[in-house]
């Protein structure tokens, strides 16, 4: 019905690898429906550019189990294949004491065979042993095959199948060292595709890899979705009419957005009206809520702030009382300031007293989160799962913050964060929609008053 691409460990090339078979099965002109593994938003952004086709985050902390099932059910009914690339090594879960939310946990609960990259540098015999580790460790785990990174030599790649052939598990890929793409990055991880200017080129690699390197003769029947059942639809998503307009900033500096929360908008009422930040000088016209999402507000600071025009319609809209989410970027575009990772200072929107930093540190993991107020989003005592990746801290916090946050587990708290102005629900939390409906529902209603 499906495969999971899962890794060894993380950097093993599992991207890479879901990226070439992808490449490859578009470029044959066959439909195939990915997903990505956890809360990342940048590794879709290559599947659904490659296949044409919205990639859907299976993530059980941010959802829920049962929502997984339903995503992957609904979105695999109408493509030939269904294809899935994990997240880190395959029992590597978000809690660190278990595998909750890793490659693993999503194989068991959709019951889906996995294809195992290994990194096959700097060993020969000893892969067999690694191969089998994995194989037994949970024997819930149905692990179909392998495929075999940074291969060096014919040699090498002699060695590498004697020594798996008593395991008889299927070598289902070979890649050599020369194979490696490399596709920039920076400080959040891949550089999005919108931004690679020779991003045809890298496709074109990509595709020559995915043809050359697979068994697809044993792939393909792997990955085929003839055994997915029909999706039945239960949504109790009430449509509003009219729509309401709410304007979305997508552009290079606002792109991280789940596919299912724009769905989750649409299918509530809203009418998503795509603009720029960046280039636009005005919003569009008679729109009732404001939506920015995270993205790299800080690589196109100096655009930013050079839109004065945009800044200024922004802050004149939240003073009037408009309804606003403001994710991570979002919160750091309606700051008084911005400084880079260069010390340099821009204007920003001037909303949120108080300035957004970029440092070295990386904050990230998932978050309960506890409202301490009322937004345009959240009803105060609302408990919710986020998750956050930043590595910008703000200079000062709300005297009134928004969310109390921990970890897993209850004794690993955080500071206070968010804030909420105006009708301004600006947060570091990134949300996903789609298990926590009624988010969209008081957003919804708090735009149709303005």
């Amino acid at each position: 019905m499906a495969v999971i691409i899962a890794g060894e460990r993380s950097g093993v090339g599992k991207t890479t690898v879901t990226l070439a078979l992808l490449a490859a099965m578009r470029s044959l002109d066959q439909q195939v429906q990915s997903f990505k593994v956890g809360p990342d938003y940048i590794d879709p952004m290559f599947h659904s550019r490659i296949t044409g086709r919205a990639c859907r985050n299976l993530d059980p902390v941010l959802t829920s189990e049962e929502y997984v099932k339903s995503c992957f059910i609904k979105h695999s009914q109408n493509a030939e294949y269904a294809l899935i690339e994990g997240v880190m090594g395959l029992f590597d879960g978000a809690t660190g004491h278990d595998d909750t939310a890793s490659t693993a946990h999503i194989a068991r609960l959709l019951q889906i065979p996995v294809v195992l990259v290994l990194n096959c540098a700097s060993t020969s015999r000893s892969i067999a042993a690694i191969a089998h580790g994995y194989r037994t460790f949970d024997p819930r785990i149905n692990i179909v095959g392998v495929v075999l990174n940074r291969v060096g030599s014919d040699r090498h790649l002699e060695l590498l199948t004697q020594a798996l052939e008593p395991l008889n598990l299927a070598i289902l890929g070979v890649l050599r060292r020369e194979d490696d793409i490399t596709i920039p990055d920076r400080h959040l991880g891949l550089v999005p595709t919108g931004e690679l200017t020779n991003f045809n080129i890298v496709l074109d690699r990509l595709t020559k890899l995915g043809k050359a390197c697979f068994d697809w003769e044993k792939l393909l029947p792997l990955m085929a979705n003839n055994a997915i059942k029909k999706y039945a639809h239960t949504s109790e998503l009430a449509s509003t009419k009219p729509k309401i307009r709410i304007a979305i900033a997508q552009d290079p500096a606002f792109n991280f957005y789940y596919a299912d929360n724009l769905d989750i908008l649409q299918e509530m009422g809203a009418d998503l009206i795509p603009w720029s930040p960046i280039q636009d000088h005005r919003l569009p016209e008679g729109v009732q809520g404001l939506y920015f999402g995270g993205g790299f507000p800080e690589v196109f600071a100096q655009e930013l702030a050079a839109n004065h025009l945009a800044r200024s319609a922004v802050k004149t809209l939240i003073q009037a009382g408009i309804p606003t989410i403001a994710e991570c970027g979002g919160l750091m575009y309606l700051c008084d300031r911005l400084e880079d990772f260069e010390h340099n200072l821009y204007e920003m929107v001037g909303i949120l007293p108080t300035t957004a930093v970029m440092g070295k540190k990386l904050t990230l993991g998932y978050r309960q989160a506890q409202a301490l107020a009322d937004s345009c989003l959240v009803q105060t005592g609302d408990r919710l799962w986020g998750h956050e990746f930043h590595r910008s801290t703000v200079t000062d916090s709300s005297k009134f913050p928004l969310f109390k946050r921990s970890g897993f587990d209850s004794q690993s708290s955080y500071p206070h964060e968010g804030w909420q102005k105006y009708q301004v629900h600006a947060s570091y939390l990134h949300l996903h929609f789609g298990a926590q409906t009624h988010l969209v529902k008081r957003f919804l209603h708090n735009c149709s008053k303005f």
